[in-house]
This record gives structure tokens, sequence and C-alpha cells, in this order.
């Protein structure tokens, strides 16, 4: 079956009900904003799925220079590197909003992708889709401006070009953080964001502590 077929039939399986069903080896945990849900070096025993929230994956240099991974939505499945005999975590999950997470240990998580074909065909192809925005995002940190990869950065977090309506509203993130997921300086950072402001771009609402991205930030990605 391939990414897209399996993506189709998961649409027709309820994964988080499925997954509330697992005998055993599962357990619900709330994190507070900013609170660690595992740290870099700690023992991979388990895998997590996101059932509300947001979670930043980022990791540290032995010089200790940070670098953020990504940002994961509610639905999202991480930690996922102990089911391929990763010992230890090779990098941070830390709560970006007050999250509910769902940790299924390994033993477990095995289990289920041995037995159940429709969740396997499904997780796979969450893996490989991942793999590739992995691999879309080195292509867009070799060859692109600073420019056009903070744009890229703030459509994905709006979830632009993904089936259903885009989540043009989203949580204000740091631009420390986006610096980090960019490649850049803060500076640089301020400097286009003030910019894609004054471009009618991207709106803030200091109220809602939210960020507003607009479709015509394409323009910027698309501009050669």
């Amino acid at each position: 079956m391939t990414p897209v077929a399996a993506a189709k039939k998961s649409r027709r399986f309820h994964l988080q009900a499925f997954l509330s069903t697992i005998d055993g080896g599962r357990t619900i945990e709330t994190f507070t904003e900013k609170q660690t849900i595992f740290a870099q070096g700690d023992s991979a025993d388990s895998v997590f799925y996101i059932q509300k929230g947001k979670v930043k994956l980022t990791a540290i240099s032995a010089s200790g220079k940070e670098g953020t991974i990504g940002i994961l939505n509610q639905g999202a499945f991480f930690g996922e590197g102990c089911l391929t005999a990763q010992p230890l975590r090779m990098c941070f999950a830390t709560a970006m909003t007050d999250c509910t997470v769902m940790r299924i240990n390994k033993k477990s998580m095995m289990e289920v992708i041995h037995h159940e074909r429709v969740f396997s065909d499904m997780f796979v192809a969450y893996l490989l889709t991942r793999n590739i925005r992995y691999e879309e995002d080195l292509v867009d940190q070799l060859f692109n401006s600073s420019e056009k990869r903070l744009a890229r950065v703030l459509l994905l977090l709006a979830h632009f070009g993904k089936e259903g309506k885009p989540e043009v509203a989203i949580p204000k993130i740091s631009q420390a953080t986006l610096a980090e997921m960019v490649g850049t300086t803060r500076g640089r950072v301020n400097f286009f964001m003030n910019r894609f402001r004054k471009m009618g771009l991207i709106d803030y609402h200091a109220r809602r502590d939210e960020l507003r991205v607009h479709s015509s930030l394409l323009n910027i990605v698309l501009h050669d």
C-alpha cells in the first residue's frame, strides 16, 4: 500500500479512540507551558502521541548551541526513535502550550504495529510524511534565503497547504525560537517580521497573544 493510500485509509480510522483501547502500557500525562516532557540523553523507552497542545523538539550541541528541530501539533507522534533501538533521547521535547500527551511504552507500541495492520499503515505513512518534511527543511536551509525560510516556517506553523481550513491564527512564537528554526539571528528575524507586517502579510493581535498569517505570504516563498 502506498503512503497516499494508507493516509486515505487512516481517515476512516479513529486513531485516538484506537489508542485508548491498548491494553496496558499507556498513560495520559499533562504538561504545562515550557515544561520538559523528556530531555536529551534520557532513556528512550516510549512513544508519545499529542492529544492536545503543541510540542517543541530541540537539540543542544556539545558546545551548548541550541537548535529547534520542529514544532509538533495535536495528532502528532514523537519519541519514535526508541522503536529502532535508539537507547537515549537525541533531543529535548518541551511543551509550547499546556499539553496532554499519551505515553505508550515501547513493548506495547511494537505489539500494536505488528498486529494491527490499519494502525501500522497509518503510522508508516505518518513517519514518511514527516521524513519528507525534514528533507524539505534541509533543502530550504541549503538553498533559500533567510527571508524565504522564515516565510516558509510561518506558513507551516499556520498549516497552509494541508487539507482542511488552515490555522491562520497561531499562538505567538518568540523570535528567538523562529531564529533557531530558520537558522539565522534574532535580529534578522525581527527585521523580516517587521517587513512582513508592514506589507500586510502578517498581523499581531497582542490582546489574544497570537499571530495571524495571511496566504499572501506565499508570494515571498514563490518569488525568485
